[in-house]
């Protein structure tokens, strides 16, 4: 059998990262791609898979001890989201919790942290993440999603689009219009917790052709009532809260795609060593072939390196939002190349179910466009590294 062509060596940035991967993977794929595919095909969750990363503590990874984690950072999560991937399990829960537990740990009241970072640790709570508005995508200061105070509580009224695994999570953090702070020139935003089964809160899927565990909804809340606790650090300081998730998000995101990618790329070479056509030797042999799958490993190992180093940053406490932009932005131009190579190596065979390939693509193309549109980030590059006028 080939060796695997991904070493850790040169990604990685601590001694025990390679036996957490190891110790990822030996868990992972005992349930597989074909696992991962039967549940999608029956319109339900990886529960087995979820509930045993939380046993093993791989949930928890970036919490710290005294709510139940492991103590580690954004690199060890990186480290479970990319293996999680590469054995044909991408799961986008792991991205949503990369920004709520940062958050909720930086600005949370005591009382969430036992309550949610604790159940997030474990598996056993998780919570869905709301900010995207039909007419507030990149754009928050459009947010129309309003809390305005009742009394010694508040008052949730607004519609988000894109909101992930609501269906399957027992509280939403909500990105809303402080009412009392915002004036008409300017929003203040405010952060809350609010769980799913408060009156006034529903959702409804959204038919998207991603092929995900997760599916995408539209979530509505009706003249929620929320107790005053309820709200996630100051009120009116929520935009600046966000951001603490923000990059780490990318992160995540950049682990998903590379780990599709190295799934990709091991079936494509395997299938280029083994496949014969017309002589013994193998298609790999030939340098149309063999070029393109080598220039595809050129840019998922770049932007392996920088995602590790943009979680390294974040890590260290340090300015981690150039990197964390352009390792998001690498890995999804990469894992694209990568998959398309691998399904054009594998002939009509790439196009079918039982290879497990064609249907990650629309896994790796969504993170061109979400959770932050190539665009943005090219902004972000433009203004912030370059020097370049500001563009919006």
């Amino acid at each position: 059998m080939q060796a695997k062509i991904f070493n850790t060596g040169l990604v990685d940035t601590a001694e025990h990262h390679d036996e957490l991967r190891k110790s990822v993977e030996r868990l992972v794929s005992r349930y597989g791609r074909k696992y991962f595919q039967d549940v999608i095909a029956r319109n339900e969750q990886p529960k087995e898979l979820w509930e045993e990363l939380g046993a093993a503590g791989f949930l928890g990874a970036h919490i710290p001890e005294s709510y139940g984690g492991s103590g580690g950072g954004l690199a060890e999560l990186y480290i479970i989201i990319e293996e999680t991937a590469a054995q044909g399990c991408p799961m986008l829960s792991l991205v949503i919790s990369s920004i709520c537990a940062p958050i909720i740990e930086h600005y949370g009241t005591e009382a969430m942290k036992e309550e949610w970072l604790t159940g997030m640790a474990d598996g056993s709570k998780r919570i869905a993440f709301a900010i995207t508005e039909p007419d507030a995508g990149s754009n928050t200061h459009n947010i129309k999603t309003t809390a305005r105070r009742d009394g010694d509580g508040w008052i949730l009224q607004g519609a988000k689009y894109w909101t992930s695994a609501i269906d399957e999570s027992d509280a939403v953090m909500v990105v809303a219009r402080d009412a009392d702070l915002s004036t008409s020139k300017r929003s203040s935003l405010s952060l809350f917790i609010v769980p799913t089964n408060t009156e006034g809160v529903s959702w409804q899927p959204i038919e998207a052709a991603v092929k995900a565990a997760d599916k995408q909804f539209m979530s509505f809340y009706d003249d929620v009532k929320l107790p005053y606790e309820a709200i996630v650090g100051e009120p009116g300081k929520g935009l600046k809260q966000v951001f603490v998730g923000l990059n780490p998000e990318r992160v995540a995101a950049a682990a998903i795609n590379n780990g599709i990618a190295r799934f990709a790329l091991e079936k494509g070479t395997r299938y280029a060593n083994d496949r014969s056509v017309w002589n013994q030797q193998p298609i790999g042999a030939h340098q149309g072939v063999a070029h393109p799958l080598a220039e595809a490993y050129v840019g998922v190992q770049a932007a392996r390196l920088m995602a590790m180093r943009a979680a390294d940053l974040f890590d260290r406490g340090e300015d981690a939002a150039e990197a964390a932009n352009m390792a998001k932005f690498c890995a999804a131009e990469s894992s694209l190349k990568a998959l398309d190579q691998a399904i054009q190596v594998h002939g009509g065979n790439g196009l079918a179910l039982e290879y497990g390939l064609a249907d990650l693509w629309f896994i790796a193309r969504l993170h061109k466009t979400a959770p932050v549109s190539r665009e943005m980030i090219l902004n972000h590059i433009a203004q912030h590294s370059l020097g370049l006028p500001k563009s919006y």
